[in-house]
């Protein structure tokens, strides 16, 4: 009995996200008409893998014992400057895209998509690497730089496109976004997990089997420890702060191919919803606990949530925000409280 009291105290944190998974599964489909099928799959797994990509960069701040409040308008300013780099390019420049497809089809050529993809995922490493770099420099806590961050980057994003909606963009994005591969029995996957896996394995790689991934857990774990032992703590948090910026740009890029448009008033909730994911995953606040599979199940969670209370007639559209908001107030009592278990 021990011993079972013992390894319940240590593994509760691991478990409690997995079981919270399933719960959810199973209350969805034994008490909402129409939930367990595979349009239902289908669907969580197209909104989780916006999230996922998101998700992957706030774990690496996080793990750190850092934050960054800026990552939704860093992807509402890169879905901007894409739609506005498109539209550009388009209108003055139509040679660095070809036009030899079907008619009406506009397709991107390298360079294009060079211009118009690659340089707004730039454009978000840079501004993580900025936050990365005020943050260090000033001392200050990253909540507090990244929150002027995202009113400068809110700006930008309007002062990019004058409040207008870009509905034109790259094939590319609106195919990787919506299109899925037929697999069988009404089941689709969908093109956005293969870049969001890519993501995730790649972070999961960094995190769990590089030196730069111990330096992280260290740092977050006891940052002034770490700093004795001749760990550049100011680069790893940089680093993490770039890297949270670059796949909030992906995400953006991606969310603007779902929506088949681009403008400042997308990703809302996306911050909220990114942080709900990493804490319900079990990745604490305070830095040094978690990991990607735990992201992993958090988004699965969320989604699952999210999704499932559209098949709740009682839930009214309108308290979806509220319910979410409580979930994640939950997951962050519980969080703190299975911390407190195991260290004891």
């Amino acid at each position: 009995m021990p011993r079972l009291k013992h390894w319940f105290a240590h593994h509760a944190r691991d478990l409690a996200p997995l079981a919270t998974l399933i719960a959810l599964v199973l209350f969805f489909s034994l008490f909402t008409s129409g939930f367990f099928n595979t349009y239902t799959l289908t669907s969580v797994l197209k909104q989780a893998s916006t999230r996922a990509i998101v998700a992957t960069g706030l774990t690496f701040v996080l793990l750190c014992a850092e934050i960054d409040l800026s990552v939704a308008l860093v992807a509402t300013l890169s879905a901007c400057q894409m739609g506005v780099l498109y539209h550009l390019i388009l209108t003055h420049h139509p040679s660095i895209l070809s036009l030899t497809g079907e008619a009406g089809t506009v397709h991107v050529t390298l360079l294009g998509v060079a211009f118009v993809i690659f340089l707004p995922i730039l454009s978000g490493l840079l501004i993580g690497l900025l936050n990365g770099v005020l943050t260090v420099w000033s001392r200050l806590p990253s909540f507090i730089i990244t929150l002027a961050m995202m009113e400068v980057v809110r700006g930008l994003a309007s002062f990019l496109t004058r409040g207008a909606q870009y509905p034109q963009m790259p094939a590319l994005l609106p195919a990787a976004a919506n299109e899925s591969i037929e697999i069988g029995f009404g089941f689709e996957l969908p093109y956005s997990i293969f870049v969001c896996g890519a993501i995730l394995l790649c972070a999961h790689v960094v995190l769990g089997y590089t030196r730069f991934g111990r330096y992280v857990y260290m740092i977050g774990g006891n940052r002034e420890a770490a700093r004795l032992a001749g760990v550049r703590t100011g680069a790893v948090v940089v680093a993490c702060l770039a890297i949270c910026g670059m796949t909030a740009s992906i995400a953006g890029l991606m969310n603007a191919g779902w929506l088949n448009s681009a403008g400042v008033n997308q990703n809302q909730h996306l911050l909220l919803e990114a942080i709900a994911c990493v804490v319900l995953g079990g990745t604490s606040l305070f830095g040094g606990v978690g990991g990607i599979k735990y992201t992993i199940i958090g988004v699965l969670a969320f989604t699952v949530l999210d999704v499932g209370l559209g098949y709740v007639t009682w839930v009214d559209e309108f308290l979806r925000r509220s319910v979410m908001g409580v979930v994640l107030l939950a997951a962050l009592l519980l969080n703190g409280q299975l911390a407190k278990i195991r260290d004891n």
